[in-house]
């Protein structure tokens, strides 16, 4: 049940304590959840980006719905996807992944052939949508990660996705932005959620069993 007990601690943060920082250690632990995340095919087709400089802060704050999570928050993690699938990326990760299993490369060409034809019919757009799903996996694990380690967090999609790219220079990376997480240490008197109950659909009206 420890898992389900940390989901159940936890809350969206609405304010933050600015003189409370996450450990290196711990932070490394949200970042690993973050990477050991699956994958459609294995493709690992989002980066994250780990934001604490209070310069870089201030610039990303204008462009989002709660600026001073963003400026009091220990760090700030920006998940952002490939803007398209390519060739080259996929042919890259499963080099990887041969080389890290001694295995010949080209073993998996027949899937990664079949991958490349399908994604070919697709415009970089619903590239970018696909990989951008594949980012709220590693979203989800950090969160929970967090959780258990009883650092406070705050998912958010209101921002300007434009100004973080321009920010970040995201283009230059073959980037966009999908999702902010702001982590750090609740703030008692201002975090008006803390106090309240986690509301949520009962486990009966949440789960359907649908019949044959």
């Amino acid at each position: 049940m420890a898992l389900l007990d940390d989901l159940n601690w936890r809350h969206a943060t609405k304010a933050y304590d600015p003189s409370k920082k996450i450990s290196p250690e711990n932070l490394s632990k949200i970042l690993e959840a973050a990477r050991l995340a699956p994958t459609s095919s294995g493709l690992q087709q989002f980066r994250v980006l780990v934001i604490e400089s209070p310069e870089l802060k201030e610039k990303l704050r204008a462009g989002s719905l709660n600026p001073a999570c963003i400026q009091d928050c220990s760090h700030l993690l920006v998940f952002a996807a490939w803007d398209a699938y390519t060739t080259e990326r996929i042919d890259d990760i499963y080099n990887k992944t041969t080389d890290v299993r001694s295995q010949d490369r080209g073993r998996y060409d027949s899937y990664t052939n079949g991958l490349k034809a399908d994604l070919a019919q697709q415009n970089e757009q619903q590239h970018f949508e696909h990989a951008a799903r594949q980012s709220y996996i590693a979203l989800a694990m950090a969160l929970a990660q967090a959780a258990e380690l009883k650092i406070d967090s705050t998912p958010a999609e209101g921002f300007d996705n434009q100004l973080v790219d321009e920010v970040l220079n995201l283009k230059a990376l073959g980037l966009k932005s999908v999702t902010l997480l702001y982590l750090g240490y609740s703030d008692p008197e201002r975090d008006w959620l803390a106090p309240l109950a986690k509301a949520r659909n009962s486990l009966e009206e949440f789960v359907i069993y649908p019949q044959n």
